[in-house]
């Protein structure tokens, strides 16, 4: 089976399967910006390139902000990053320099959901009053142990799951003659999570009678007033 043929038919199980648990985050979400607030997202190495895809997105939902914390991202340097992530107490003295209130909530994206890093990012987010939100593979709870002192996973330290359903080893396609499974697939699964949370949200929010506020293309002539009202709306609590 291709790729794409797997990573389709890996999507379709999810419309089935966490459905219930988007719907949930979804409603939670929507309740959430109505109060003011925003959406963090944080993850670390690839899971960070998936926290800053809704950012700033066409057609996307406005205040979505990623939690960056810039050791933690691959242009630092993978390896590097990958041992800050499994490094006990490492994001603390990052985390007292973001603004995440009672009102807002926090996604946090960890395909293994045994690190550290963002373990302890959850953690700060529920002691801040937030919704914390975990997109994780469940599949890794049974046979990888935690890496975080309290012996805590992930999905022990959120108010919500979104189970990504990824194989052990993220690799989805495995081939007579290799001799190991390849072709990741979290990366695919959690962008499409997150825009279907998303997406969940915007509909949400029209159902509570609150105007969604969603970016338009700025390829598109006349579009500049729109998103600038936007920007100009959630300026205090996002850096555009």
């Amino acid at each position: 089976m291709s790729y794409l043929l797997k990573a389709a038919e890996h999507l379709n199980q999810l419309e089935q399967s966490a459905n219930e648990q988007l719907n949930i985050a979804s409603q939670a979400t929507a309740q959430k910006i109505k109060e003011g607030g925003i959406v963090h997202l944080f993850g670390c190495g690839h899971s960070s390139l998936i926290a800053q895809e809704p950012y700033y997105r066409a057609g996307g939902l406005v205040p979505v902000c990623p939690l960056v914390i810039d050791p933690l991202t691959l242009n630092q340097g993978a390896v590097r990053a990958s041992e800050y992530e499994k490094t006990a107490g490492f994001v603390e003295g990052y985390l007292t320099k973001e603004d995440i209130r009672e009102e807002d909530v926090l996604l946090v994206i960890s395909t293994s959901g045994r690190n550290p890093a963002p373990i302890d990012v959850a953690q700060y987010g529920r002691e801040k009053g937030a919704y914390v939100i975990g997109l994780l593979s469940m599949k890794y709870s049974a046979s990888q142990p935690s890496r975080h002192h309290s012996g805590k996973r992930l999905e022990d330290t959120v108010d919500t799951v979104i189970d990504t359903q990824v194989p052990l080893g993220d690799a989805a396609i495995k081939e007579e003659g290799i001799s190991q499974a390849f072709a990741p697939l979290s990366s695919v699964v959690g962008v499409s999570l997150i825009q279907d949370l998303l997406a969940k949200t915007i509909v949400r929010l029209k159902d509570i009678g609150e105007e969604p506020p969603i970016f338009m293309s700025g390829n598109l002539d006349g579009v500049a007033e729109h998103n600038h009202k936007l920007v100009e709306r959630y300026k205090d609590r996002i850096r555009f």
